[in-house]
């Protein structure tokens, strides 16, 4: 395929044309992976010989244009037409964290976005995620339905017995005023697990 298609170059490439093949090269085998080297600490990068004030600036940029496009993707109004869709949008916004963040997407009865919020920060358990505020965001919107999700900073994206209980005291609050809960996405390290899917709802 030719050079106007980079979904197919690999990782040194793509990151060649952003610092140069030679840089892209020793940057991969120091850091390790694409993941490595943007999560480092500025520091750690400009002690690199290939890395100056501009490449580090070019190297912060990437990941803060990659979540503005994913929320762009599911900008109020837009349609979620997959799961897929939904889980891309929420591992680029949630993926990075070192905090637990529990956010909610209110949708409409078409399932368009009407609002993405961030909910409650902190360890996410019965104590720490109140339904009344959840139910009371949902109608303030006017939604009809929400996908609920929160992200495990350890990166391990199995769902814990708090998880479980917080999701079916939401979706019985929800319920009380006829509004559907689809899902709960718990996001990772590069990887998502819905409850819906596994049969939790």
């Amino acid at each position: 395929m030719d050079d106007d298609f980079p979904r197919d170059w690999s990782d040194a490439r793509l990151l060649g044309a952003l610092v140069g093949m030679r840089a892209a090269a020793s940057l991969l085998g120091r850091f390790g992976s694409l993941r490595g080297l943007l999560h480092a600490e500025s520091r750690s990068l400009l002690d690199c010989r290939s890395i100056g004030p501009g490449r580090l600036r070019a190297l912060r940029v990437v990941p803060e244009l990659a979540r503005r496009y994913f929320e762009e993707s599911l900008s109020s109004g837009e349609t979620i037409r997959s799961p897929a869709d939904t889980e891309t949008f929420l591992k680029a916004r949630m993926r990075h964290l070192d905090h637990e963040l529990f956010c909610c997407l209110f949708l409409d009865n078409r399932h368009r976005v009407l609002r993405f919020d961030e909910m409650f920060r902190g360890t996410i358990d019965g104590t720490s995620v109140y339904p009344r505020e959840v139910v009371k965001e949902a109608l303030a919107v006017n939604a009809a339905a929400v996908i609920l999700a929160h992200n495990h900073p350890s990166g391990v994206a199995e769902p814990s017995q708090a998880d479980e209980r917080i999701t079916r005291r939401l979706k019985s609050a929800l319920e009380l005023v006829d509004i559907r809960l689809l899902d709960h996405l718990i996001i990772g390290d590069g990887a998502a697990t819905s409850l819906a899917s596994r049969g939790m709802l």
